[in-house]
């Protein structure tokens, strides 16, 4: 197969995928008797048309940035972790413990604290798959799928039997003291004047652009971030070069759980105010089709968070305004996922044809 030039693998790649997943899509709603245009028009004007659309959107793109960014530090490392919805939910429950633990009085020296319990129940999560792997050779991917249900069976068990306060019906746990509140958009200085109404994205999301620029430092201006890399090309030839595959593989899948426990802090702590059952609410395997579609590169993970955020809203939208069903939003993830993912070496090899070299001319 011919190979691609960077720009075209980069920018030419995702999108003609996306192109193609619309198209589907479009046929999809025809074949429902919908319109795919006013469909178009509904998902965006609801997701990007206004800020309060816009507030939406990025409170969506906030978990889905964590969980792409967990996804792609194992995946460098030859590591794929689909266990990031498990990891998000134990992330969840140390922010639960660390904000009911205490009367917070401010939300800044709440948010350190919870931020590292999210981290440590994500990677402690993690870790266990990980000494799977690296000990026994148990493949990642069936452990950390196995995980996913552990994990969820744990959390009910603990909302209904343990953390659930006192005649209170709803498996969750109390609410977080006031001083735990995160602030939204809408309510920090400057930001309000374009938020103006109440918005769930908050300030987590700058926490997870600072996670994007801290993973591209890792991966590509360490020594360690080397390391996993060199792992991911060749375990043959890092270890050969002595490179610890127990070391790599335990340090790549912690920081992968980190990362997906840290989303926890925007939907916890930052929208909810309290753990509730399902909080994760699938961003664990999102962030696949994330990593995936911004080849695992943090600025593409970043790109491709947003593109999902307006999925989800928009499709939302979709199901307010339209009487399209809201299960579309689900065939649309999946035909970007199956694209992107499945068939993203039948659009590399469309491409091939052109950028093809050719033949050198015969000397006269």
């Amino acid at each position: 197969m011919t190979k691609l030039p960077t720009w075209a693998d980069v920018v030419l790649v995702p999108l003609i995928s996306l192109a193609l997943a619309a198209i589907i899509s479009a046929f999809v709603l025809l074949g429902i008797g919908q319109s795919p245009t006013e469909a178009f028009w509904v998902m965006v004007d609801g997701a990007l048309g206004s800020a309060y659309g816009w507030g939406y959107t990025l409170y969506y793109a906030t978990s889905f940035i964590f969980t792409g960014l967990a996804v792609t530090v194992a995946f460098h490392g030859s590591l794929f972790n689909i266990g990031g919805e498990g990891q998000a939910q134990l992330g969840g429950l140390g922010v639960a413990l660390v904000c009911l633990a205490l009367p917070w009085p401010h939300w800044t020296m709440a948010l350190p604290a919870a931020m590292v319990g999210a981290a440590l129940f994500g990677a402690a999560w993690a870790a266990i798959p990980a000494l799977l792997q690296a000990k026994r050779g148990s493949h990642i991917v069936i452990t950390t799928i196995m995980f996913n249900y552990i994990a969820s069976a744990l959390l009910i068990y603990l909302l209904v039997n343990v953390l659930r306060p006192a005649g209170q019906m709803d498996p969750a746990t109390a609410n977080f003291p006031p001083g735990t509140h995160l602030p939204t958009l809408n309510e920090i200085p400057i930001l309000n004047l374009i938020f103006t109404k109440k918005v769930p994205a908050n300030i987590s999301l700058f926490v997870a652009l600072i996670c994007c620029w801290l993973v591209w430092l890792l991966m590509w201006r360490t020594r360690l971030g080397y390391e996993i890399r060199a792992f991911g090309k060749s375990e043959k030839a890092a270890t050969y070069a002595g490179i610890s595959s127990f070391k790599i593989i335990m340090i790549a899948m912690l920081i992968s759980g980190a990362l997906s426990g840290l989303m926890a802090i925007n939907n916890v702590m930052g929208e909810s105010g309290r753990l509730v059952q399902n909080a994760s609410e699938g961003a664990g395997f999102i962030g696949i089709a994330v990593a995936l579609m911004g080849r695992n590169h943090p600025l593409g993970v970043l790109l491709a968070a947003i593109l999902f955020g307006f999925l989800y809203q928009g499709g939302a939208e979709l199901g307010l305004w339209t009487t399209i069903p809201i299960e579309l939003r689900t065939v649309v993830q999946g035909l970007v996922i199956l694209f992107t993912g499945a068939l993203d070496q039948m659009v590399r090899m469309m491409l091939g044809v052109f950028f093809r070299p050719r033949p050198q001319a015969r000397a006269a």
